[in-house]
């Protein structure tokens, strides 16, 4: 953040909390310099979930003590470990034998993913090729890929996938057909479940059996649409 950027920030938390209003023209300048010097590499807001002002609302609405710079540095370091935690590299588009290119590429794609500017990349599945003509041929006489038999022996284990075949079967909303909004998953795959630290921001990623209570609703409104327009 700039120091206007800061000024801006001081006078939104001082609507909220007026401890920390500075009457004396010496001292909000001198306020005003200390936040700037601890928060400069803090934005005060990016694309895709950061803001300055809701983790500082956050913390006077929890929080008995008045608002330190620490508490809105701390929240942005665990914003920027959370993406990256949640990315992979992916292949840069320089010239391999060009190392500096190379590295160069990698680290902005992390910077952008770290502070908000760029979404992190997940692993992506493969879903082009060739195919062996009587491969093609097979899975036109059984239909899929995995025989019913080992499809129904691996749905204990896959129950996220099996809900979304059975929706798929019985013509029912399905859930993977949207993003979360809550998770962020992609269509096609499970929510995860965030766990929160102090801070307000996710830490964990482990797949949910079942949708996010937002994503079914998402999924069966979108279902009615399309059921309305067919």
């Amino acid at each position: 953040m700039d120091r206007r950027e800061i000024a801006a920030l001081l006078a939104y938390i001082g609507r909220l909390d007026p401890r920390t209003i500075r009457t004396d023209h010496a001292e909000a300048r001198d306020q005003l310099a200390q936040w700037h010097e601890l928060l400069e590499d803090v934005p005060l807001a990016t694309p895709h979930g950061w803001d300055a002002c809701v983790v500082a609302r956050r913390h006077i609405r929890v929080s008995p003590y008045q608002i330190l710079p620490a508490d809105i540095a701390r929240p942005w370091e665990s914003y920027k470990r959370d993406r990256l935690h949640r990315h992979t590299d992916p292949i840069p588009v320089a010239d391999p034998d060009d190392q500096a290119a190379w590295t160069a590429e990698l680290v902005g794609t992390r910077h952008a993913v770290a502070t908000g500017t760029a979404q992190p990349v997940a692993y992506q599945q493969l879903t082009e090729g060739r195919t062996n003509p009587r491969l093609k041929a097979r899975l036109k006489q059984v239909g899929s890929y995995i025989p019913p038999e080992a499809r129904a022996a691996l749905a204990p284990f896959r129950r996220a996938r099996a809900a979304h075949e059975e929706a798929l079967a019985q013509g029912r909303p399905d859930a993977l057909s949207v993003p979360c909004d809550w998770c962020e998953a992609p269509v096609g795959e499970p929510c995860r479940r965030r766990r929160i630290d102090p801070d307000g921001f996710a830490r964990g990623s482990a797949l949910r059996e079942k949708p996010h209570p937002g994503r079914k609703d998402l999924a069966a409104t979108q279902h009615r649409q399309q059921t309305a327009t067919a």
